[in-house]
């Protein structure tokens, strides 16, 4: 993968930047409204083209999402 491939795939779908601190920020709600079965990904544009390119935001979703899925099956 070439360096503007990289950076292709780290911004958001509008062409703006979706950086780590911004992922974090949406996480909570982006988890929420997949499991809820809502338009998760047009309701947090880019989030998931980021999750697509960084491991440690990827590796917090997944811990995230299992961890609310835990909980709601309580």
């Amino acid at each position: 993968m070439t360096s503007s491939e990289a950076l292709l795939r780290l911004l958001g779908d509008d062409g703006t930047p979706f950086d780590c601190d911004a992922c974090f920020a949406e996480l909570d709600r982006f988890v929420e409204l997949e499991l809820a079965g809502a338009a998760a990904d047009e309701r947090v544009r880019g989030l998931r083209k980021h999750l697509a390119a960084c491991p440690a935001c990827a590796e917090e979703y997944e811990s995230l999402r299992a961890l609310v899925e835990l909980e709601e099956g309580s």
